[in-house]
């Protein structure tokens, strides 16, 4: 086990937040971004000049990431879309799902080559609608289906394996990444306990280890590459959403976290739920890859 029990996560934006999720280090700008999907929000932080920026959105918004030509792809129900923050607009880019009504985007990410990952879910968490896709320009390109909560889309650092979750399923999938994007040889990584929360977004840091944030589990995990879980850090909250690697060296760590599901008892005990929060690595994480689309 690597001991990372010596971590205390500290607050950075007390935003109470509904269901902050889509952590992503934007290098070039030194800014996180972050929606909130269930206000509608998007969210900008610069840890050098302490900037903190919001933008309404015109759905519920699962993820945001920067694109090399400028702006950002933000994922909402029914489509991929870019968003400039000068101005605040946005521009349809692709159609995602029109025939699926009762389902929203929701987690995504993007690889080292500029290729998009990202998952449908039903808004309900009821049935098993949801989907994963590819994009990298023109229609988006559906490699599995049948999952009602799709949640962290990563890589391995060799970009050869895609790893995603079944939230609901307490469950973490590896696939083998092919030639065309398809994937292959579908596979569990790790199972979550029944009693020891849902996993969620995640990263992979520069040793090949996966990191996942817990759904009332009040932590993220670190996975060794062959599955075996190697530490875990608490946090003072339950449900942390997604991770990032950033900074400079690419240790700062931050993590949305998400007040929904609480009672008005456990939003007293955990104030901070709905925040976003940052701690420093002992690993560096992966280079950040922006949108080639």
């Amino acid at each position: 086990m690597t001991d990372l029990s010596f971590i205390k996560p500290e607050c950075l934006w007390e935003l109470g937040g509904t269901l902050l999720e889509g952590a992503c280090w934007d290098a070039a700008a030194s800014v996180l971004w972050f929606v909130d999907i269930k206000k509608k929000h998007i969210h900008g932080f610069n840890p050098a000049t302490g900037a903190r920026d919001t933008w309404n959105t015109p759905d519920q918004p699962g993820f945001v990431l920067p694109r090399a030509s400028g702006g950002l792809v933000v994922g909402m129900p029914f489509g991929l879309y870019h968003f400039a923050p000068e101005t605040g607009s946005f521009t349809r880019l692709t159609s995602v799902e029109a025939d699926r009504v009762g389902n929203r985007l929701n987690d995504g990410f993007t690889d080292a080559t500029g290729r998009v990952w990202f998952g449908s879910m039903d808004d309900g968490e009821k049935a098993d609608s949801g989907a994963f896709y590819h994009w990298t320009g023109g229609d988006p390109v559906r490699v599995l289906d049948g999952i009602c909560i799709t949640n962290g889309p990563a890589t391995s650092p060799d970009g050869k394996i895609l790893y995603h979750t079944d939230t609901l399923g307490q469950t973490l999938y590896a696939a083998d990444i092919q030639a065309d994007g398809s994937i292959a040889n579908r596979r569990v990584f790790a199972k979550i306990g029944k009693d020891e929360g849902y996993p969620d977004g995640m990263a992979v840091d520069a040793e090949g280890c996966v990191w996942t944030g817990l759904f009332f589990g009040w932590g993220i995990r670190r996975y060794a590459p062959d599955g075996t879980l190697l530490g875990f850090v608490r946090f003072p909250v339950s449900s942390i959403t997604k991770l990032a690697f950033g900074g400079p060296d690419l240790k700062t760590v931050y993590a949305t976290t998400a007040n929904k599901g609480l009672s008005a008892q456990q939003l007293a005990e955990q104030p901070l739920a709905g925040g976003l929060f940052t701690f420093q690595s002992p690993v560096a994480g992966l280079p950040p890859a922006k949108v080639r689309a």
